[in-house]
């Protein structure tokens, strides 16, 4: 469809970006004289946008459309910064793509009836007639009748790279918008989750048996008292999205990102202890600031020490997941597990999980099936 658009004032600096002039500007000495500038209202306004973009994706969510808007609020920009006309059909083809998923997820359970997001500009970097804009996403949806003990808000943090390139006029057009989370779990993405690629197994690298996702199967209650799970979950909840110093970040570095990093973390917290050894060595497990062997950060590798070390017993389905408990993913069906996630909360015979990359709070398993329903899951009792 065709958007009309107004036109709007950006607003300035210092009320839209806070701390705006502690941003680095990498196009000192960059550009030549014809380049357009980017001072700090011309980024307040990439910033604006930015926000424009994710609370329209976020409010398709809650109410398929643009929420009590007539239009969605990317309308609203025009002349210095404004959507380019491939960008305006592209977020109108991932409005409708989400207006969908709301249905499937309503289907499954799991309403929203209202969203908040905001966006952080991290840094701006400039090359002649382009600019990259760097973002962080944060959005808290709540809940549609939630009742009794269920959490009332599920959140998620996501990063993002917006581009845009200046016309002959210097007017900057978004013209592109890329997820730099690895993972890509956010509930308002489209996008493939990245795969990740193990290695070859072998008779030593059990394979989790997959578990079902239908509703409602015999109760699998914990009987053992071996780890605090709460601690488990305390920790998690903790550190979604405010990582631990005493451990590295591999959001961005590596296959699979942070995500068996920091439910390993989680496990330590609840009682998991160190088997040191060789880092190689999946029948170790350890992790530290220093050093962390691959079973503590590895989707894959974690698993194989799970099994084997006989901490985890496999759950034959997803809903019998509790507190402390993990699940892994595997996107492709490839045999090879992509995404670990630790149980946090369970409410109404649903669990809930906690996770990095992206950073998501209290997301329902629901949800996941809904979103992914062709993939493979493998559930933990810890």
């Amino acid at each position: 469809m065709t958007r009309r658009r107004v036109s709007i004032l950006g607003a300035a600096a210092t009320s839209v970006v806070a701390g705006v002039a502690l941003l680095p500007n990498w196009s000192a000495g960059a550009a030549v004289i014809d380049d357009p500038t980017v001072d700090a209202r011309t980024k307040a306004t990439f910033q604006r946008l930015a926000d424009a973009v994710f609370t329209d994706r976020t409010d398709a969510l809650v109410t398929g459309a643009q929420g009590d808007r007539e239009k969605p609020l990317t309308d609203g920009f025009s002349g210095d910064v404004k959507l380019s006309s491939g960008t305006a059909r592209s977020e109108d083809a991932t409005l409708s793509g989400l207006g969908q998923r709301k249905e499937t997820l309503a289907k499954a359970g799991e309403k929203y009836r209202k969203a908040s997001t905001t966006v952080t500009l991290n840094a701006t970097r400039v090359t002649g007639r382009t600019a990259k804009a760097a973002v962080t996403e944060t959005t808290t949806l709540t809940y549609a009748g939630a009742r009794g003990d269920a959490p009332r808000t599920t959140g998620f943090q996501a990063r993002h790279e917006l581009t845009f390139r200046a016309d002959r006029q210097g007017d900057w057009q978004l013209t592109g918008i890329r997820d730099t989370d690895q993972g890509g779990l956010a509930v308002n993405t489209l996008a493939k989750p990245a795969p990740v690629k193990a290695t070859t197994a072998d008779d030593t690298m059990p394979d989790a048996p997959r578990a079902a996702t239908t509703r409602n199967p015999a109760a699998a209650p914990k009987t053992g008292t071996t780890y605090d799970y709460k601690a488990m979950a305390a920790y998690a909840e903790k550190y979604w999205n405010v990582y631990n110093k005493d451990y590295p970040d591999f959001n961005g570095h590596g296959a699979g990102g942070d995500c068996t990093n920091f439910v390993s973390q989680s496990l330590k917290a609840g009682g998991w202890k160190h088997v040191p050894g060789y880092v190689y060595d999946y029948t170790k497990w350890f992790g530290n600031a220093e050093i962390q062997s691959d079973s503590f950060v590895g989707v894959n590798e974690w698993s194989w020490f799970a099994q084997n070390s006989k901490r985890t017993k496999p759950l034959a389905n997803v809903y019998q997941l509790e507190v402390g408990d993990v699940l892994q993913m595997d996107f492709d069906k490839d045999g090879s597990k992509d995404h670990t996630m630790v149980v946090t909360y369970k409410s109404g015979g649903v669990p809930y999980v906690t996770y990095h990359s992206n950073n998501t709070l209290r997301r329902s398993v629901a949800s996941l099936v809904a979103s992914y329903p062709t993939a493979y899951y493998y559930a933990y009792r810890t």
